[in-house]
């Protein structure tokens, strides 16, 4: 039986952008809603929970499980056993700072956490728009008690 927290997250996941913030912080989101496996384990080996779960704001550029799943057998495995460029990859995905959709777009491209930046660019299917970080579609935001979570649709790497 689902909890009312992973109805919430089920909602929230297949919306464009959450009208309510949770109470939940980054990373406690993350685990609940229980296709971010992979992030969490990324995020708790390279030592960034705890940033993760300050007050913030923070924008957070978060792969799904399906993401991650997109790289090459072995690179997960293989970035666990060097937590500096899992660190430089994880911090990548991070903005300092709220940043909703509708904002990135404004900015064409802004700083990530890492020291590199993103662009963000709209990009038309049709008569649908999406919102492309680098070459990695937004699928769904959530507004969390610390910042914004963007789900994309595969891992970021920085240059």
């Amino acid at each position: 039986m689902k909890t009312i927290f992973s109805l919430f997250m089920t909602i929230f996941m297949t919306t464009a952008i959450a009208q309510t913030r949770l109470p939940t912080d980054i990373v406690d989101t993350a685990v609940g809603a229980g296709n971010f496996e992979t992030l969490v384990t990324a995020v708790t080996a390279a030592n960034l929970v705890e940033t993760l779960k300050s007050p913030g704001p923070f924008t957070v550029f978060a792969p799904s499980d399906s993401a991650f799943a997109k790289l090459p057998a072995g690179t997960i495995e293989a970035l666990l056993n060097n937590i500096p460029l899992l660190t430089k990859i994880l911090t990548y995905h991070v903005i300092a700072g709220e940043y909703s959709a509708d904002e990135l777009l404004s900015r064409g491209s802004i700083q990530t956490v890492q020291g590199q930046s993103v662009r963000v660019k709209e990009k038309y299917v049709g008569k649908v728009s999406y919102v492309y970080v680098n070459n990695s579609r937004v699928e769904g935001s959530v507004l969390v008690k610390n910042g914004i979570i963007h789900i994309i649709s595969s891992v970021l790497m920085p240059l």
